[in-house]
């Protein structure tokens, strides 16, 4: 089972920038979907953004045109930018990766957007 760590979350204002990293123990290849998730105080866990094949990209409503998913195979690395955050944003995101039976999934990384 891969192991994933996230990291990039932190305070940041209404308008502002983040990119969150996950580093994965192991390869990630093109087969393997990989999203982020997130999780607000409250609420249940949706989905942010995914990848599927390597090639399809998806993003929930709410983020379209502020957040891009992407992956660095030679670094084992997902990625999501995320721009003109909003306080609505605010959650803890987590990273996930799945294959056949695997479903790996990080602790995730707070993010706190103040208006």
């Amino acid at each position: 089972q891969v192991q994933l760590v996230e990291s990039g979350g932190g305070l940041v204002q209404a308008g502002g920038s983040l990119r969150l990293s996950c580093v994965a123990s192991g390869s990630i290849f093109s087969s393997y979907t990989v999203g982020w998730y997130r999780q607000a105080p409250g609420k249940q866990r949706e989905l942010v953004a995914v990848v599927t094949n390597g090639i399809r990209t998806d993003y929930v409503d709410s983020v379209k045109g502020r957040f891009t998913i992407s992956r660095d195979y030679a670094k084992n690395t997902v990625y999501l930018q995320m721009n003109s955050l909003k306080p609505e944003d605010t959650a803890v995101y987590y990273c996930n990766i799945r294959w056949l039976a695997m479903d790996a999934w990080g602790k995730g990384t707070l993010v706190t957007v103040s208006s």
